[in-house]
């Protein structure tokens, strides 16, 4: 039976006790060739750790571990240099501090490489190291997941700052030491230019939207059906359309417009693991603070939205904006590239369905301890019927599970956000302030029979909203679409806190 390396980052031990491998070594060589200094952003569980894992092992030398692989015969595997690998998820910054934990790791390094420090100072003891050990060979410096004790603070500002200032100083010393290192390259999950921790170290290449090395992690098409071909033989036989299926739950991810997208790896060797369509990655750390914060800013639609790529890589503690930190975060990713914009979207079903319930159990005020889709598979069951008298009653109870001290109904803005939410979770297309020739409809959703068209309320009247879906002329840009077009006006209560009353009038 083949090996999953489900959680496994260490290079070395997945080749030596037969673990899969996906081999990357093709789009490493290329990067250790044609620079020196790197900086690569990709979400968690991503592969970020194995990359370095393997960089390591390529400098070291130790050929053994690669043979079947694409470096194997094109690499001069006598030249070897010296590593440093400094790991922040293994550094006990949260029990220490920052400084006192860099500092033990920088002595458990040089006691490795058989060297004394004898500097005080956090930046001049990492200067000491990477000089005493350049005697042995030009010092290749591998830093993974170097944001950790940023990220990880993210709710406490004033640590945020802190660490900000020990990790400038700290790698202020990488700028002038071109004559001792080979080769660098620092990873993590968030890019910082506004917080100006690498202010001083102006020669990295951020590789993190790049075409050439934007498949350097995650699985391709031809590398899922190449390395799980048999997993996929022998599934494809009672679920033919496996493929289709794998693509809409894991695949997406693009880290450059013109790149081919890429699956989530840990997701992909989760599923065939298990051979069920779970969300794998979701589930393995979303943070809440996450989720607050999308809440915080009243953000619910996140598809097809557009950004300049200077915002796309801003990471500003102080005034955190919700769409670079979900692209940084892996939450979305690029779907397209035009007038200097990004468009911006969900990568695949897995991702989309996790966030909006996640999303809609937050303005519900229930999240983290409560699933949405018990309360919404009514509603969905409803829609698909063009049942409107179910749907009705089926939003009414999905209002009715907020709890009473949490209701703020200060506006019609709570009601579009939970309707817009329960459909796209349910799986819907779902588009909110839709512009026509005239107006602006608050909701449109799409089946494969109907094209509904919702106008919502609070405390007005039905038919208000239902004339000004026909006044403005929601449905007319679908005249042509042979599904049937229906128009729904809704007023919410404030006093009864839910659907008051409702018309429904089928367009023609």
């Amino acid at each position: 039976m083949k090996k999953y390396p489900i959680g496994l980052q260490d290079f070395g031990k997945i080749r030596k006790e037969g673990f899969l491998y996906i081999d990357k070594t093709q789009s490493i060589h290329q990067l250790i060739d044609s620079g020196n200094y790197y900086f690569l952003s990709r979400p968690r569980r991503f592969g970020k750790s194995l990359l370095l894992s393997t960089i390591k092992e390529i400098f070291k030398g130790n050929k053994e571990l690669f043979e079947g692989l694409w470096i194997y015969d094109r690499w001069n595997w006598e030249q070897k240099h010296p590593v440093i690998h400094l790991r922040f998820s293994q550094i006990a910054y949260k029990e220490l501090g920052l400084i006192k934990a860099i500092s033990q790791e920088l002595d458990f390094l040089a006691e490795e490489f058989g060297v004394q420090l004898n500097e005080e100072s956090l930046a001049l003891k990492f200067r000491e190291l990477i000089r005493k050990v350049a005697k042995k060979g030009r010092v290749v410096i591998l830093i993974d997941e170097y944001d950790k004790p940023i990220t990880d603070f993210l709710e406490d500002l004033g640590q945020v700052e802190e660490n900000r200032s020990v990790f400038k100083s700290f790698y202020s010393v990488l700028k002038d030491a071109d004559e001792y290192i080979r080769f660098l390259i620092l990873t993590g999950v968030s890019r910082f230019p506004k917080l100006s921790i690498f202010s001083d170290l102006n020669n990295l290449n951020d590789i993190t939207i790049h075409r050439k090395y934007a498949t350097i992690t995650g699985i391709t098409q031809q590398e899922l059906e190449r390395d799980f071909k048999d997993e996929i033989a022998e599934m494809q036989q009672r679920q033919p359309d496996l493929l289709a299926n794998l693509k809409l739950w894991y695949n997406g991810y693009a880290w450059h417009e013109e790149a081919e997208r890429v699956y989530n790896p840990f997701s992909i060797l989760k599923y065939m693991d298990g051979r069920d369509f779970r969300n794998y990655w979701f589930q393995t750390g979303t943070p809440t603070w996450l989720v607050n914060l999308i809440k915080q800013k009243r953000e619910f639609d996140l598809e097809n939205v557009h950004i300049g790529e200077n915002a796309l890589s801003s990471f500003n503690g102080e005034n955190m904006a919700v769409v670079p930190v979900l692209f940084q975060t892996g939450y979305l990713t690029i779907k397209g590239f035009n007038n200097r914009l990004f468009e911006l979207g969900y990568p695949n079903w897995e991702v989309e369905e996790s966030l909006t319930d996640a999303l809609l159990s937050a303005y519900r005020n229930v999240f983290p301890s409560n699933d949405s889709m018990s309360v919404t598979n009514d509603l969905g069951e409803a829609l698909k019927n063009n049942n409107i008298s179910q749907m009705m009653k089926a939003l009414d109870v999905l209002l009715s599970t907020i709890p009473y001290d949490h209701w703020k109904a200060e506006s019609e803005s709570i009601f579009h956000i939970i309707v817009h939410l329960s459909f796209k979770h349910l799986g819907f297309d779902v588009r909110s302030e839709v512009h026509s020739s005239i107006g602006r409809c608050d909701v449109l959703v799409f089946t494969e029979q109907y094209i509904f068209a919702l106008e919502l309320k609070l405390n007005g009247t039905a038919q208000a909203a239902l004339n000004q879906i026909f006044e403005k002329d929601y449905l007319r840009p679908y005249q042509l679409d042979a599904r049937k077009k229906i128009a729904i006006g809704i007023n919410f209560s404030s006093v009864k806190r839910g659907v008051e009353e409702y018309l429904v009038k089928e367009a023609e």
